[in-house]
C-alpha cells in the first residue's frame, strides 16, 4: 500500500529543478550530436537571402516571412500581364492580342520581377557559389538569369522567342514555396509564445521587511520575493519560508500539485496553490529554466528534415545537369553546323526546363500540409526528421503514468467495516475534512462526493498531519482521513480490506478515533489506450510498458491492455538504459512519456514522443508532442509519418522525373526524326508536373485517421 503523502516525499528526494537542469544538459548534448551528424540549419540561416538590417530570432524570421510574402504578391500581380502578353501563351491558348510595344511592356514588367522577386535567389546563388555548395538557390538563380538574359536579347534583336512568362511563373512559384516553408516552421513555434506567456510580468520583492512590486527583469540573484496563493512563481529559486502545493504540470509533466516547503526548489512559471511562500531567487533571465527551454525548442525547430536535404541534393545535381546539358547542347549544335540562334535557343530551353517549378513546392507543400493537419489533430512536430523517421519504428515504449493512464488518481471503492455506517455517510464526513486541502487525494474524494450528489458539510476545525493525512471536526464529530503511516504509528487495528495492495492507494476514515472504513484510489487507464495498442499490433509494431511502479501495477496495466510486455521498478536513469539495450538489439525505438523523469529516455530514443499539453512537453527533449494526451494519437502519428514521407518522395519523383524525358528531347537528341521539345511544350510539361505535385500533397489530408 502507498502512504498518503508518498508521491510528495518521492518528489522532494528528486527535485524537479535538479532533474530539469540535468535534462537540459542532456538536451543540449543531443542537439549538438544532431548537428555533428549533419543536421543543417533551416534554409534562411545558410542559403536564403537575408533582408538588410535584420533582427535575430523570431522577429527576424517573421520579417523574412513578410518580405517573401510581399515579393510573392508583387511578382504575382506583375506576372499576370507578362503571361497574357507572351506570344507562346497566346499560341498555346489560341488567341492573339495586338498591343503596341507589347514586347517592351513584357520586358519592363519582367525586369521588375527578375530584380525584385528574384533578388533572394540571386543573392542565395552568390552565397552558395562562395561556399562551393550549389543547391536550390543556384538552380533557381541560373534558370531565371539565363531566361532573363536570353529573353532580353530577343527583345533587342536576337532571333528567337522570349521566355519572360517562364521567368515570371518560375519566380512566383519559388517565392510561394519558400514562403510556405517558412510559415510552417513559424507555425510550429506557437508553443514558444505560450511558454513566454507563462511568466508573470511583476514580482513582490521583500525589501527591509516591506513588499515592493517590481518588474521581473529587475530581479537579481539572492533577492527575496513573496509568492501569494494563486500567483505564478516569477523566478527559479529556493523556498525560505512557508508551505504550499505548486502546479508544475506545464513545466515538468508532474500531473499532481507538488508540495513545497523550506529548502525545496521552485521553478519560475509554476502556479502557487493555497499557501504563501517566501522564495530566495537563484536564476533569472537567460539562466532561468524556462528560458533554456525556449532556446532549446528554437534550435530544434531550425533543423531541416532528411527529405528537405534530399530536395537540396536533388537541386544540386540538377544544377550540374542543367549547366552541363545546356552548354553541351550549345557546343554540339554549333559543331554540327547549326546557326548560333538555334543552338542558343536549345541551350536556354534545356537550362530553363531543367529547373522544375514543382521542385520548389515538392517538400514545402507536404511540410505545410502535414504540419497543419498534425496540429489540427493534436500533433506538434518539433523535429521533422524524427517525424519522417516514425516510419522505421519497430517498438514503442510507453511510460505508464499520464500516458496510458490518466495520471490523476480516481476513487476505486468506498468501503465500510462490518456495516458500522453507510458508505454515503462516511464519504460525506470525509469530504467535510478533505475540502480544506488541495492534495490530489482530497480532490479525488471531493470529486467522488460531487458524483454521488453528496452535500459536503462544513468543518469546524482542521489540521494537516504531514505525511499522514488530515483531521478535524465535522458536525461535532472527530474525523480523520489518514494513510497507512498513521495506522502503523499509532498501532491502530483495522479489519482486513479487499484493497489490492501495491495497485491501489488506500486511506482510512476514523470517526472518534475508531476506524469505520476505507477509500481506495487507482490511476485510471485511458479509454483510448487499448485502441492505440491494437492499431500498433495490426501494423506489426511491438509495444512495451516502462514504469517506475511495482510489478503488480505494471502487470495489471499491461494485461488489461494486451501489451507485448512490461518493465517494472525502473528508475528514471534506468529508463534510458532500457531504451539503449533495445536499440543495441537492432530495434528502432519510439519512447513516449509525459514528465521530466522521462526526459533521459526521450532523448535516447530514436523518436521521442511527449504526451501532454504543448507547453508542458516543450520543456522535454521530445521530437514530437501529442497535445491532447491521447495515446491513440501515437498510432495515428506513426501511420501519418509514413504517409507524409511517402508523399514527399512521390513529389520529388514527379518534380524531377520528367527531366529524364524532357531534357534529352529539349536538347534535340531526336531532332533528326523530327521530334523536339519546343519551349512551349517544355513549359507545359513543367506546369503539369507542378499541378500533380500540388494535388498529390493535398491528398495527404485524407491520410490521418
Amino acid at each position: 500500500m502507498k502512504e498518503h503523502d508518498h508521491k510528495h516525499n518521492l518528489h522532494q528526494q528528486h527535485s524537479p529543478k535538479a532533474n530539469a537542469d540535468a535534462k537540459i544538459d542532456r538536451t543540449e548534448e543531443k542537439l549538438q550530436e544532431k548537428t555533428l551528424h549533419g543536421h543543417e540549419h533551416a534554409m534562411h540561416k545558410d542559403t536564403t537571402w537575408h533582408p538588410p538590417h535584420g533582427e535575430h530570432g523570431h522577429d527576424h524570421h517573421r520579417m523574412m516571412i513578410e518580405d517573401f510574402k510581399k515579393r510573392f504578391w508583387v511578382s504575382l500581380v506583375l506576372a499576370v500581364p507578362v503571361i497574357i502578353l507572351s506570344p507562346m501563351v497566346q499560341h498555346i491558348l489560341g488567341f492573339s492580342l495586338d498591343i503596341p510595344y507589347s514586347m517592351y511592356i513584357a520586358f519592363a514588367l519582367s525586369s521588375i520581377i527578375y530584380f525584385y522577386g528574384g533578388w533572394p535567389f540571386l543573392t542565395g546563388l552568390a552565397d552558395e557559389v562562395k561556399k562551393g555548395a550549389p543547391g536550390m538557390m543556384t538552380l533557381i538563380g541560373v534558370a531565371i538569369t539565363v531566361a532573363y538574359v536570353y529573353s532580353t536579347a530577343t527583345v533587342f534583336g536576337l532571333e528567337g522567342m522570349d521566355f519572360f512568362w517562364e521567368l515570371a511563373t518560375l519566380i512566383v512559384i519559388m517565392l510561394l514555396g519558400h514562403w510556405i516553408e517558412m510559415r510552417s516552421v513559424l507555425g510550429a513555434s506557437k508553443a514558444l509564445e505560450l511558454l513566454v506567456s507563462m511568466m508573470p510580468a511583476e514580482a513582490m520583492l521583500i525589501r527591509d521587511g516591506e513588499t515592493v512590486r517590481v518588474r521581473i527583469e529587475d530581479l537579481k540573484r539572492n533577492d527575496l520575493i513573496l509568492v501569494k496563493p494563486g500567483e505564478k512563481v516569477p523566478a527559479d529559486g529556493v523556498v525560505e519560508d512557508g508551505e504550499s502545493h505548486l502546479n508544475e504540470s506545464m513545466l515538468t509533466g508532474e500531473s499532481k500539485p507538488v508540495k513545497k516547503m523550506q529548502g525545496n526548489n521552485v521553478i519560475g512559471g509554476s502556479i502557487n496553490g493555497n499557501g504563501s511562500l517566501r522564495v530566495r531567487v537563484e536564476h533569472t533571465g537567460k539562466e532561468s529554466y524556462l528560458n533554456k527551454v525556449i532556446n532549446l525548442v528554437q534550435e530544434a525547430q531550425k533543423t531541416k528534415s532528411e527529405t528537405q536535404r534530399l530536395a537540396d541534393r536533388a537541386a544540386k545535381w540538377l544544377t550540374y545537369i542543367a549547366l552541363t546539358a545546356g552548354f553541351g547542347t550549345l557546343t554540339v549544335w554549333l559543331i554540327l553546323g547549326q546557326e548560333f540562334s538555334f543552338a542558343l535557343e536549345r541551350m536556354v530551353t534545356v537550362m530553363v526546363i531543367s529547373c522544375p517549378h514543382a521542385l520548389g513546392l515538392a517538400v514545402p507543400l507536404v511540410v505545410a500540409i502535414s504540419t497543419a493537419v498534425s496540429a489540427n489533430n493534436g500533433l506538434l512536430i518539433r523535429n521533422r526528421t524524427a517525424f519522417e523517421n516514425s516510419r522505421k519504428i519497430t517498438t514503442v515504449i510507453f511510460d505508464k503514468t499520464g500516458t496510458l493512464t490518466r495520471g490523476s488518481h480516481e476513487i476505486a471503492s468506498v468501503e465500510t467495516f462490518n456495516g458500522v455506517m453507510e458508505k454515503r455517510e462516511m464519504l460525506r464526513l470525509a469530504s467535510g475534512i478533505e475540502q480544506n486541502s488541495e492534495h490530489f487525494i482530497s480532490q479525488a474524494i471531493l470529486r467522488k462526493a460531487k458524483e454521488e450528489g453528496v452535500i459536503v458539510p462544513p468543518s469546524q476545525t482542521f489540521n494537516y498531519l504531514p505525511g499522514k493525512g488530515l483531521e478535524g471536526t465535522v458536525e461535532g464529530k472527530d474525523v480523520k482521513v489518514v494513510g497507512p503511516n498513521y495506522i502503523k504509528e499509532f498501532e491502530i487495528e483495522v479489519p482486513a480490506s479487499t484493497a489490492e495492495e501495491g495497485v491501489e492507494t488506500v486511506v482510512y476514515v476514523l470517526l472518534n478515533k475508531e476506524p469505520v472504513g476505507y477509500i481506495t484510489m487507482r490511476d485510471q487507464i485511458r479509454e483510448e489506450s487499448a485502441e492505440a495498442i491494437r492499431v500498433l499490433k495490426e501494423n506489426g509494431i511491438k509495444n512495451l510498458l516502462l514504469t517506475g511502479d511495482n510489478e503488480r501495477v505494471a502487470k495489471s496495466v499491461s494485461d488489461k491492455l494486451g501489451m507485448d510486455g512490461y518493465l517494472a521498478n525502473v528508475l528514471p536513469h534506468q529508463k534510458q538504459e532500457k531504451v539503449k539495450e533495445l536499440q543495441e538489439k537492432g530495434e528502432f525505438i519510439a519512447m513516449t512519456g509525459d514528465g521530466v523523469n522521462d526526459a533521459p529516455a526521450l532523448a535516447q530514443a530514436d523518436v521521442g514522443i511527449a504526451v501532454g499539453s504543448g507547453t508542458d512537453v516543450a520543456a522535454e527533449t521530445a521530437d514530437i508532442i501529442l497535445v491532447n494526451s491521447n495515446p491513440q494519437d501515437i498510432a495515428s502519428l506513426i501511420l501519418f509519418g509514413k504517409a507524409t514521407y511517402r508523399k514527399m518522395i512521390q513529389n520529388l519523383i514527379w518534380a524531377t522525373g520528367y527531366n529524364v524525358i524532357a531534357l534529352p528531347l529539349a536538347a534535340g537528341v531526336l531532332y533528326s526524326q523530327g521530334i523536339m521539345v519546343s519551349p512551349a511544350v517544355g513549359a507545359a510539361l513543367m506546369s503539369l508536373s507542378t499541378v500533380i505535385v500540388a494535388i498529390n500533397a493535398q491528398l495527404l489530408r485524407k491520410e490521418i485517421k
